[in-house]
């Protein structure tokens, strides 16, 4: 059992979520972590995962939980000024992310990375922004949001992969197939990908686009190894799809 960090083990909101939720989904999911040594104890991180179903997020807090760390999304900032909603993000320490000019942008990225060092906290960011559009789940086009946190302040970016929720929702599908019970979901969390090399040219874009193209390719990696099987050579773009691309964290 991984040590816990201080973030878990002093009182916060998110004991009485985790009270709740963990054994809801544990009902549901038989979550099998590797690599929860890989998410620091303490300080600051990026974690990013990849997404094929809307009922991800709760497998990726779940996980995070286990290992040590209270899980903290980027999210919409509109869902902030929602009643209720607004209070418990805020009090979680969610971050909001705005569709904003790009000076604009790099302020907020800026703030938000230097926000996470000094409360030493860790984010849970998407790099693709929204579902996978590849007919076959693989991770899609990456965006920047996640690599922009990670340069800022040289703040870890961790890849994750998951695999098995798509049998508990599949992608699009409105409802839960909840028998049998604790279906089976495989989580591996990998090394830090480097991108030490870059952080002098982190507002270019030939820069960002490099490290967001290391970050997919480590979450691809971990992806193939859970299920055992290579990845397609190209990556899916919806643009070249015809597909428009959607989603809480575009970035």
């Amino acid at each position: 059992m991984p040590q816990r960090s201080l973030e878990k083990s002093r009182p916060s909101i998110f004991w009485p979520l985790a009270g709740l939720v963990v054994p809801l989904v544990s009902l549901i999911a038989k979550i099998r972590i590797t690599g929860a040594d890989k998410l620091p104890r303490e300080g600051s991180y990026v974690l990013a995962p990849n997404h094929y179903s809307e009922f991800d997020p709760l497998i990726v807090a779940v996980a995070v939980w286990r290992a040590g760390r209270a899980p903290r999304f980027m999210a919409k900032e509109s869902l902030f000024k929602v009643p209720v909603l607004g209070w418990f993000l805020h009090r979680t320490g969610m971050i909001p992310v705005a569709r904003t000019s790009s000076a604009a942008s790099a302020k907020q990225t800026m703030k938000q990375s230097a926000d996470l060092v000094e409360h030493g906290r860790g984010v849970i960011v998407y790099p693709e922004g929204t579902l996978t559009r590849d007919p076959d789940l693989w991770p899609m086009r990456g965006k920047s949001g996640a690599v922009r946190l990670a340069l800022a302040d040289g703040i870890p970016l961790i890849p994750m992969a998951q695999w098995g929720t798509q049998e508990i929702m599949g992608r699009y599908q409105k409802g839960l197939s909840l028998w049998p019970l604790r279906k089976p979901v495989r989580v591996l969390i990998g090394d830090p990908i480097d991108v030490s090399d870059l952080r002098a040219r982190a507002t270019e874009p030939a820069a960002l686009n490099e490290a967001t193209s290391r970050l997919m390719q480590g979450i691809t990696a971990l992806l193939e190894q859970l299920r055992d099987e290579k990845a397609p050579a190209e990556r899916w773009n919806p643009s070249s799809h015809g597909q428009k691309e959607t989603g809480r964290l575009d970035s």
